[in-house]
């Protein structure tokens, strides 16, 4: 009993110690007023995990289940939003080919991030996903992982790096950016 009381403790000070940081990845995703839900969610989640397995890294679990958390939220309040075509105008519906090319686009490069990001070194990507995703300063990555924070700065400078040239072999660089507005501005002129 003692020791799942010991888990308890600890877990909670984990929660306590990382709220601000558990907000700060939620509020990214999802509207204000949700966010003391999600975190209250999380902890909860969080603790039943406690009880039937030990948690090794709370803050890291933790803050992949708030954002976890989150994305269901934005999923279900997705789907809640459900409406007819007849809701549109028919200008709205026809008129948004280029909003779906871009939404397209992004979500291409957003594929071929994760990819990019999925192929740095162990380490490497650790950091940078800590840094980039969770929004970690460098000095709390650095106590996190055990690493000095001038090689925390190293790891996140060789990540966007190798990101950045990885996107540009696979064409999802800056450049065909460019190259798409150039297109649109083409397009409006025409």
């Amino acid at each position: 009993m003692r020791n799942g009381a010991d888990r308890s403790g600890r877990l909670l000070s984990a929660f306590l110690d990382c709220r601000d940081l558990l907000g700060r990845v939620v509020r990214r995703l999802v509207r204000p007023e949700d966010v003391d839900d999600i975190l209250q969610e999380t902890f909860i989640r969080a603790y039943v995990a406690a009880k039937e397995t030990e948690i090794r890294h709370p803050r890291a679990f933790m803050v992949k289940t708030a954002r976890n958390v989150a994305m269901n939220k934005l999923l279900s309040a997705d789907s809640q939003r459900t409406c007819s075509m007849e809701d549109y105008a028919p200008s709205a519906v026809y008129g948004s080919t280029e909003t779906l090319e871009s939404e397209i686009e992004a979500k291409e490069r957003f594929l071929g991030f994760c990819r990019a990001v999925r192929a740095l070194p162990a380490q490497c990507r650790r950091v940078f996903v800590l840094k980039k995703v969770y929004g970690l300063s460098q000095q709390e990555i650095a106590k996190h992982l055990g690493i000095s924070e001038s090689t925390v700065e190293k790891h996140v400078a060789k990540g966007l790096l190798m990101c950045a040239r990885s996107m540009e072999d696979a064409g999802l660089g800056e450049d065909r950016r460019r190259r798409a507005g150039s297109r649109a501005a083409r397009a409006e002129q025409d």
